[in-house]
């Protein structure tokens, strides 16, 4: 066995950093927990250090072989659920946690105060960095409350911190060619490289032979945090302006700070009865939910990737997406689904109507181009696309066609509607 196949197959020693992680409910908590598993899974030691999720001291816990380094942490007073863990509490426990673990490479997954603090003293050490980016400014944006004049400012600042905390990794990745697009705008170099979190496809297709349980009215889906970024309030809207002889039903799983105002408003708009508030389910239910719908709908506007979309997709789900950040990536108008005009209800409506009036073979071609899209997104590829650069390999050396990859130019079109208006209509139709 050559030196170049020994040391390949050797198992590695990955330390994950994750500012968010389960039980978090957001996309970088559960691409982080699905990274450490499929690392787990092929035979490689794997530790992860995040905040706990409640307050009390540090403490460290194994789950599911993966080792959990749960820090020391405070809620975060402007958002619902996340934790900072302050420098100076936990600063000698990172220290600590490297000096044990020894790891042969440290991936982040943020530039906030765990990541930056890793990614330096991983680098004093002498250990290979890899980071993934799965935030931009504007996310955070909706819980700051600020004039736009401070939050234009924050968010020069905050690009400029990205690059400096990123600058001293030795890789940087973001899920889409988007988001690498938009972190080449904003100062960093050209060798970000595009991988895509990947779904385990298998987890949401039709078994062979598995008879699909059609909802009893045509259905619309959303999946996902019930957030002021998601925009679910445009769908609730959408469906109050939708054919009436469509009879058309709305499935909401997920739950969030916006779930009082959201029922409120589709009270106010007279489609209560037609819109199912279903909270967290179990993943099987998960599941059973998407192959169900008949068109998944994203209406969010501030996705870097949505693993939500790439699952239903791997469902063989039509989709309709707002026309904004990664998603003009992941639907084209008329193949597996459409896109609609950012915070515009109308434009959605007609775009939800086109894919409930079609035939049903129409739709299941649909579902079949999104099910066929979504094979370049599989986990197995972005597992093994990590595993080469955690043992050295230069990023332009893994570089594909990145998943998704085409020009996307933003139409001209209204502004669309931002939190904080979004936060003024919901106020105004339940007050």
């Amino acid at each position: 066995m050559s030196a170049h196949t020994a040391s390949a197959a050797r198992p590695l020693t990955v330390l994950l950093g994750a500012e968010t992680y389960p039980p978090d409910v957001n996309g970088a908590a559960q691409f982080g927990h699905r990274l450490a598993r499929g690392l787990h899974e092929q035979g490689h030691r794997v530790h992860v250090l995040c905040a706990r999720p409640d307050p009390g001291p540090s403490y460290r816990a194994e789950n599911d072989g993966v080792v959990e380094h749960r820090l020391r942490s405070h809620r975060a007073f402007t958002h619902p659920y996340f934790r900072l863990c302050f420098p100076w509490q936990v600063a000698g426990e990172i220290r600590r946690v490297l000096d044990e673990v020894r790891p042969d490479v440290v991936h982040v997954q943020c530039h906030y105060i765990l990541g930056r603090m890793l990614v330096r003293e991983a680098r004093l050490r002498g250990i290979r960095t890899v980071a993934t980016n799965h935030f931009v400014p504007e996310n955070l944006e909706p819980f700051l409350p600020f004039p736009a004049w401070v939050l234009n400012r924050y968010r020069t600042v905050s690009w400029r911190d990205m690059v400096r905390v990123f600058g001293a990794c030795d890789v940087v990745t973001a899920p889409t060619p988007l988001a690498v697009e938009a972190m080449r705008r904003n100062g960093f170099p050209d060798t970000v490289l595009a991988v895509s979190n990947g779904i385990r496809i298998a987890d949401y297709e039709a078994h062979d032979g598995e008879r699909r349980q059609p909802a009893a009215h045509p259905t619309v889906l959303f999946t996902g945090r019930l957030a002021v970024e998601k925009n679910v309030d445009v769908l609730i809207e959408a469906l109050s302006v939708l054919p009436a002889e469509l009879d058309a039903h709305l499935e909401i799983v997920g739950d969030g700070e916006q779930r009082p105002a959201l029922e409120k408003l589709a009270k106010a708009l007279g489609v209560a009865h037609r819109v199912r508030f279903l909270g967290y389910v179990p993943d099987e239910d998960l599941r059973a939910a998407y192959l169900r719908a008949d068109v998944f709908c994203q209406p969010g506007t501030a996705e870097l990737q949505s693993l939500v979309t790439l699952e239903a997709m791997a469902a063989s789900r039509p989709v309709v997406l707002a026309d904004a950040r990664a998603l003009p990536h992941l639907a084209e108008d008329g193949v597996n689904g459409w896109l609609f005009a950012p915070g515009d209800a109308q434009d959605l409506a007609r775009r939800l109507a086109l894919v409930l009036g079609a035939p049903p073979e129409e739709r299941a071609r649909m579902g079949r181009e999104s099910r066929r899209k979504v094979a370049q997104h599989s986990f197995p590829r972005t597992l093994e696309t990590f595993l080469r650069l955690y043992r050295g390999e230069h990023p332009e050396s893994v570089r594909t066609p990145a998943p998704g990859a085409r020009e996307h130019q933003e139409p001209a079109r209204a502004p669309a509607a931002g939190p904080r208006r979004i936060r003024t209509r919901l106020a105004s139709l339940v007050r």
